[in-house]
């Protein structure tokens, strides 16, 4: 019997771009496991709090939920983020590559025009935008 391929699907984009709807797609409603930096700033009731002093356990709580659904050998997990910067993906790749996980990095587009629902300034995600790098 062949061994199922286990899969990590990183989505990344800037604020607004449709990360958390194409991962709702892609866990096909909730089999799969989502998870995100903003998990730790939202609250049960869904309301979002960011508070940049925390944004470093928030890094931390994010690894620690990929690391535990690849311990219990999820066959796909999904995981989105700005990822604004290469080095945000790191811990990722190293964690797959220490758990058999095939891993996919796909890029979200903003194509239909809507603002984001963190109510990030324009200026912010244009200085994410002045960074974004995408490997083709």
């Amino acid at each position: 019997a062949s061994v199922m391929t286990r899969e990590l699907i990183l989505l990344r984009g800037l604020p607004g771009s449709g990360k958390s709807t194409l991962a709702d797609v892609l866990s096909e409603s909730g089999k799969y496991p989502i998870f995100s930096i903003d998990d730790y700033f939202t609250d049960k009731n869904g309301l979002y709090d960011f508070r940049f002093q925390e944004n470093h356990l928030a890094y931390n709580q994010c690894e620690e939920s990929v690391r535990t659904a690849m311990l219990l050998g999820t066959q796909k997990i999904i995981l989105h983020n700005t990822f604004t910067l290469e080095w945000e993906m790191e811990p990722y790749f190293k964690l797959a590559s220490e758990h058999s996980y095939r891993v996919h990095v796909a890029t979200v587009e903003n194509r239909h025009g809507s603002a984001n629902v963190h109510a990030i300034p324009e200026e912010h995600i244009e200085r994410m935008r002045s960074k974004y790098s995408v490997k083709l």
